[in-house]
């Protein structure tokens, strides 16, 4: 059951009852006052409303605080009375397919080939940047009626609010500067009153307005982040091959999914604000400056405009290009320490910490290098930037709102009284008194209407130098925008396998526009059929050819052992099989599923993924999938018994055991514990790649024998010749002068007899012209005794350095 709510006030709510209490009895004060004079009720209303609406805008704001806090303690109570999950529902393929050709087939005016963008075009503002951030946007805002969309409108809400709040600011600024120079100390007094309460509404709109940008960023992160996950991490194995075989984003994804992508969505998130705010003040206050200066200062204003951006867009630098480049080299730089660290072992065994450090301060001096040079250049620009968007336009908008008072004929200025001249008032004062009020009065409608005009001067070279900054934010968006379209684009074509060959020419030899085989999942067993074994380079180059025309076929119990020299391609036959490899030419067939009564692959290096004790025995399971499949952790207990690892749950503890587990278990445990994996699931077929070079012989066999009772097929790549006993067939790669031949042999027949009487037969060949070699040997030695001797004394002391030096050595 959830707790009870133990709520106490917040400041915020009893900010608002003493408000309240203080609203009351200022109405009842003013309600006496009213009954005394004539005036106050004018002063009634403006109080009243100002008294309400900071009422309004901190109650409201201490109830959502409450109801927020309340809603959050029951939610905490259902989640106390039952467990919850968080779906989350994948990417429709459907919805691949539409964006296919946004990603993999873009208009001839953005110039751009198999959608990724060709090294000559650079990130800037032009067509390509226009259709990478149009393309980006259907990801971001999926449809109208999505969560995006909403935020975005009520962003655009909050905008116009603004807009509309400085409008009322300009006029009450003018307002009370009037007031204050009349001297008239109620009015000034009451315009206060209304600033604070204006200002509090503005300080709520300008909150909600950042709130608001940071939402949409999370928004638009959470859309593409999770678009990206599900081509990533999706049956087409995009993770291995983009960076083995594609080789289209360099070193790795990393750089561009966490980082890349956060940029681009805060900088996306801040556009629509730095270009959508602006553009309406723009609008809005030229407008009014239209209706206050008259004509000939609109065209001033258009034309301060168009020149500003054009002296900034011919003299800007290539922001987009240099961002972009920073990008690669930032990520270049944490691969080299990822690297560092996922070799820590083996560089501590070379003692090769001197050479990491080399290494590191290189790719540190060449990003410090170029950062240094991105800083210098901004420095001229940005003194260009603020002299013209600052002081520049500062000076022109006061030549502007000068129009009025110097050349009152070209400007629209309307004398404005609040307390006009009566006939009744002429006929009670003087003729001189009268002229010197008019005056009095007309000098505090041009002070009024200068302060206006000069409040929305400011306003509107804010709005102007926001617009002129932009095109700087713009040209930095070009370079995050042409990251992340080049990394979709890249994953559109790994799980589309879209390669083709470049225009007006022909593919690579064995490239991944080169593919013509055919990889099929549903056959009972291995089976390649005038396969190639290829190893591939990154698109479009094409592979090394290792083994021309591989055929085998290995059925249920037909254990297969693949031997042969180092490079020789026998790890590439489990890719191939596997899929990680492309089926250049030729027929591969495999079982359809992976894991149980399917096919399952334990590569050279043992992976041990971070979590449980229990994570690593079931892996790729989750204990959700175990607990669907009614497997019960008595079972994994048996399984470590299995493979001789039934202390490791003492040892290190409990299966919900987290650690760092391939720090905590050896090279022999982590082979045995891909063994268990392999028990645990029970595929029919398993491909075992050098799974057992770390463990002892007896322990090695029992395993192998434990396998095979459980009716697994084991098709193993070693060197050992130890495993040929629990092995039916053989199949020996690089043999040959070229070593590309194979030869596939059971063992036991009369032909694999034959091929170990071969090789014992060179064996004993070789051991009969042993003493040949002693003797030949013994003939040297001597030939090269009777050279030192022969040259007498003197030259065996003119050579008595060098016999020195070669004395070891003889």
């Amino acid at each position: 059951m959830a707790a009870q709510s133990t709520l106490r006030p917040s400041p915020t709510d009893r900010f608002s009852e003493l408000f309240d209490r203080f609203y009351e009895r200022l109405t009842a004060r003013l309600d006496k006052s009213q009954r005394r004079s004539p005036l106050s009720k004018r002063t009634t209303q403006l109080i009243a409303t100002l008294a309400l609406s900071l009422t309004l805008i901190t109650s409201g704001y201490g109830g959502y605080r409450l109801y927020r806090r309340r809603k959050t303690e029951r939610d905490l109570g259902r989640k106390l009375d039952r467990a919850t999950g968080v779906t989350i529902h994948p990417t429709k393929n459907t919805t691949f397919d539409a964006h296919r050709r946004l990603f993999l087939n873009p208009p001839r005016e953005a110039r751009m080939e198999d959608g990724v963008p060709p090294a000559n075009i650079r990130p800037g503002l032009n067509m390509a940047f226009l259709y990478q951030f149009g393309a980006l946007m259907r990801i971001m805002i999926p449809r109208a009626s999505s969560k995006e969309s909403g935020l975005l409108l009520t962003h655009a809400v909050f905008l116009l609010l603004r807009t509309y709040l400085s409008l009322v600011v300009a006029r009450m600024d003018g307002e009370i500067v009037r007031d204050l120079v009349a001297g008239k100390g109620r009015a000034f007094l009451l315009g206060i009153g209304k600033w604070l309460s204006i200002g509090a509404i503005s300080s709520y709109t300008n909150s909600m307005i950042k709130f608001l940008q940071s939402k949409i960023s999370i928004a638009f992160r959470t859309r593409l982040t999770r678009y990206i996950h599900d081509l990533y991490l999706n049956n087409s194995l995009a993770y291995y091959k983009l960076h083995n075989l594609d080789g289209g984003v360099g070193h790795g994804a990393d750089q561009f999914i966490t980082q890349d992508l956060t940029l681009f969505c805060d900088s996306a998130a801040s556009l629509y604000s730095s270009l959508g705010k602006p553009l309406v003040d723009l609008v809005t206050f030229n407008f009014q400056l239209y209706q206050s200066l008259g004509p000939l200062a609109l065209s001033a204003l258009l034309i301060n405009y168009f020149a500003t951006a054009t002296l900034l867009r011919k003299l800007s630098p290539p922001f987009g290009k240099m961002k972009a480049v920073e990008g690669r080299k930032e990520g270049e730089f944490r691969a080299m320490h990822a690297r560092l660290i996922a070799n820590a072992e083996e560089v501590a065994f070379y003692a090769g910490g001197p050479t990491e450090h080399t290494l590191l301060d290189q790719g540190f001096r060449e990003l410090r290098k170029w950062m240094e040079s991105i800083y210098r250049i901004k420095v001229g620009y940005n003194m260009l930037e603020d002299f013209v968007l600052k002081y520049s336009w500062s000076a022109f908008g006061y030549l502007i709102t000068s129009i009025p008072v110097f050349l009152p004929t070209l400007g629209s200025l309307t004398e404005s009284s609040n307390s006009p001249t009566t006939p009744a008032l002429k006929s009670k004062v003087s003729t001189a008194s009268a002229e010197l009020f008019e005056h009095s009065d007309r000098s505090g409608g041009r002070m009024k209407q200068f302060i206006t005009n000069k409040r929305l001067m400011l306003s509107l070279a804010d709005a102007g130098g926001r617009m002129m900054y932009s095109i700087k934010d713009l040209s930095e968006l070009a370079g995050y925008t042409s990251r992340v379209y080049t990394l979709i684009s890249t994953l559109h074509r790994v799980h589309a396998n879209a390669y083709y060959p470049p225009r007006g020419s022909y593919p690579d030899l064995f490239s991944l526009a080169d593919v013509q085989g055919t990889l099929h999942k549903g056959f009972d067993g291995v089976r390649l059929e005038n396969v190639p074994v290829v190893a591939p380079s990154l698109y479009p180059t094409g592979g090394e050819e290792l083994i021309d025309d591989l055929s085998f076929v290995v059925g249920p119990g037909d254990h297969l052992l693949i031997t042969g020299p180092n490079g020789a391609g026998k790890s590439a036959v489990s890719r191939i099989v596997a899929g990680l490899w492309p089926t250049y030419r030729g027929l591969t067939s495999r079982p359809r599923t992976a894991g149980q009564d399917g096919i399952m692959f334990l590569p050279q290096r043992p992976y041990l993924s971070p979590g449980t004790l229990r994570d690593q025995v079931i892996y790729p399971h989750t204990e959700a999938d175990m607990q669907a499949a009614g497997r019960r952790e008595s079972e994994l207990q048996a399984v470590l018994e299995q493979v001789k690892l039934g202390y490791i749950s003492e040892r290190e503890g409990p299966w919900d055991t987290r650690k760092m587990w391939k720090d905590v278990l050896s090279g022999g445990e982590k082979q045995r514990m891909g063994i268990a994996r392999l028990l645990y699931h029970e595929p029919r077929y398993a491909f075992v790649d050098e799974g057992t070079s770390a463990v002892s012989s007896d322990v090695e066999g029992l395993l192998y024998e434990t396998a095979k009772g459980k009716g697994i097929t084991l098709i193993t790549i070693s060197t050992r010749a130890s495993l040929k006993r629990y092995h039916s067939y053989t199949l020996t790669l690089g043999l040959g002068e070229e070593a590309n031949e194979y030869e596939f042999l059971c063992i036991g027949t009369a032909s694999e007899k034959d091929s170990v009487e071969k090789e014992l037969q060179e064996l004993r060949e070789r051991l009969s012209q042993v003493e040949q070699w002693k003797q030949r040997r013994k003939e040297i030695e001597e030939e090269l005794g009777k050279v030192w001797t022969a040259g007498g004394e003197e030259d065996a002391v003119g050579m008595g350095e060098e016999t020195d030096l070669d004395a070891p050595s003889r």
